[in-house]
């Protein structure tokens, strides 16, 4: 049914949309996205500089983490609490550094990484020195602690070392130019490390750095973690929930509009009802006719094709594998991981593998390597079954 509008219909339309944009920049310029690609080694970012997969980590193992999005001089309450700051963009403010030390003084921790994280310490002895950390290498331990022991060696490209004669103790690094050290302060920690390579989203799988996360954060039931997302621009204030309110007035608005557009159309043109169109098959009548266009088709292989790579998709996703992992790998890791003791299973994806580029394959085969895709994606609860099981 076309649309029919007057002039002055057009005119409302226009100014209507008109002030949707308008709303829609206004929303834009008061409200940053966060975006979860950026390269900053930050909790929300999923880049490989960024630190979500040691956030994500920690809180599925139990630890009570947080995003730290306030300033400093906001800390309160330093028992029990580790405070995480990876690679800030910016000096602190003098009352911030301040509150920071009495944070430390009165038996908080603090796990500082990256170039500009010294000028946050009560004690900074950091230097830099970026020619060294030019590429990725394996730092070993210096001293024995119980983050060494966790961890003999960490992986991390150094910009910079801690002169040893602090009293800190290197934990890693050479005896003169340590790059992790601990030490004291008050009844608090502070853990240094001269770059955030072991916390981040690509250093976390290298080697010791895992292990070296879990023994610096300490025991899940001991510490409360407190990431801090406030030197990455990211900031919950008074202002910041201002803006939220205009966003919720905003919206409140257009829906109100939006409501009043569709209430007027309809009471101008009425409903438009669609007849339902007859269906003439059946399901059961459609898979015959299918399997009647397969069979005079003689495109066997074709059926074959498509359950095959149905199959490996729903696999593959399960598992965590490339799309393109050869059958000898699929069938290795059906094994590993829930144990399917079945040698035909390699088989018939050998077999499905080859027969799909068949034409000449026949229908009897390919009916057997369909039936198996269907009853292995049954038995490894890929699909559900036809009676509803999981």
């Amino acid at each position: 049914m076309p649309l029919q509008l007057t002039a002055g219909d057009r005119k409302i339309l226009l100014i209507s949309a008109g002030v949707f944009l308008v709303l829609v920049a206004a929303a834009l310029l008061l409200v940053r996205g966060t975006s979860s690609e950026q390269d900053i080694p930050s909790a929300y970012s999923a880049a490989s500089g960024g630190c979500k997969a040691a956030f994500l980590l920690l809180q599925e193992s139990g630890y009570r983490v947080q995003a730290w999005e306030r300033p400093l001089s906001e800390l309160t309450d330093p028992k029990g609490k580790t405070l995480v700051i990876v690679q800030p963009a910016s000096f602190p403010p003098k009352e911030e550094r301040e509150k920071l030390e009495q944070f430390l003084r009165s038996g908080g921790r603090l796990i500082a990484a990256g170039r500009f994280s010294g000028y946050y310490l009560p004690l900074n002895e950091a230097t830099p020195n970026p020619l060294s950390g030019t590429t990725w290498r394996q730092i070993p331990a210096l001293s024995l602690s119980p983050i060494t022991r966790a961890a003999p060696e960490i992986t991390m490209a150094p910009q910079g070392y801690w002169r040893p004669s602090s009293g800190a103790v290197g934990l890693y690094g050479e005896t003169d130019k340590p790059v992790a050290v601990e030490y004291t302060i008050g009844e608090g920690k502070v853990l240094w490390l001269a770059e955030a390579t072991p916390l981040t989203n690509a250093g976390l799988k290298e080697t010791g750095n895992l292990e070296f996360l879990l023994a610096a954060v300490g025991s899940p039931d001991q510490s409360e973690v407190l990431w801090d997302e406030y030197v990455h621009g990211y900031e919950t204030s008074a202002a910041t929930s201002a803006s939220s309110r205009v966003i919720g007035w905003i919206g409140l608005q257009l829906a109100v509009f939006a409501v009043a557009i569709l209430l007027t159309y309809s009471r101008r043109s009425g409903p438009v009802w669609i007849p339902q169109d007859e269906v003439r098959l059946s399901p059961l009548e459609f898979v015959r006719t299918l399997g009647s266009l397969y069979e005079h088709a003689k495109a066997g292989n074709v059926a074959v094709e498509i359950s095959y790579q149905r199959f490996r998709y729903l696999l593959t996703r399960r598992l965590g594998l490339s799309n393109n992992a050869s059958v000898d790998d699929l069938g290795r890791a059906v094994r590993e991981r829930w144990g399917l003791q079945d040698e035909e299973f390699t088989l018939a994806l050998s077999e499905s593998e080859s027969c799909r580029y068949d034409p000449n394959v026949p229908a009897s085969t390919a009916l057997r390597l369909v039936q198996a895709l269907f009853d292995y994606a049954v038995r490894l609860k890929l699909i559900r079954s036809p009676q509803g099981e999981n």
